[in-house]
């Protein structure tokens, strides 16, 4: 099963959700991550974050939803500007749930405040990844309802 993180500009919420959950995932399921509008690189705090967290981040890029390698079973949005854009139609019938985070590519302030909003982020998309890896998988893979309803609630969930 493939899992999209999809953000506007896949520079920091979706890549750190994409470079989370496959760091946590069982075989079989891959984490991708995209934006509608990406900004072409990777926020390097991002970067250093998943780095100190022991989290790969070789071959992570910003590319648009245009350029996925496979289409996604599942879509997660990760920011408000994505929660209700009309989706593509090579997502057809992916199963779409909202998990919306403050974009830390956004905040002001010291380099305290700005580390922190970046480690929040961080700590709310892999509480929810750790919630979604907790279902029983293999028995909701073959409920969408389920599945979809799942999705919403955790999507909900702060650590």
């Amino acid at each position: 099963m493939k899992v999209l993180f999809l953000c506007t500009g896949n520079s920091c919420r979706s890549i750190l959700g994409e470079a989370t959950f496959n760091h946590l995932a069982p075989e079989g399921w891959e984490g991708m991550s995209a934006g509608s509008k990406p900004t072409g690189k990777v926020h390097p705090r991002s970067l250093a974050l998943l780095n100190s967290q022991g989290i790969s981040t070789e071959g992570y890029y910003s590319k648009s939803w245009n350029d996925l390698p496979a289409t996604p079973d599942i879509v997660l949005s990760v920011c408000g500007n994505a929660a209700n854009e009309t989706c593509p139609v090579y997502l057809g019938s992916a199963i779409r749930s909202h998990w919306g985070v403050e974009d830390p590519a956004h905040v002001e302030g010291t380099e305290e405040e700005i580390t922190a909003s970046f480690m929040k982020a961080y700590r709310i998309l892999r509480y929810r990844i750790e919630q979604f890896l907790a279902l029983p998988l293999d028995e909701l893979q073959n409920d969408r309802d389920r599945l979809k309803a799942e999705l919403d609630r955790i999507g909900n969930l702060l650590p």
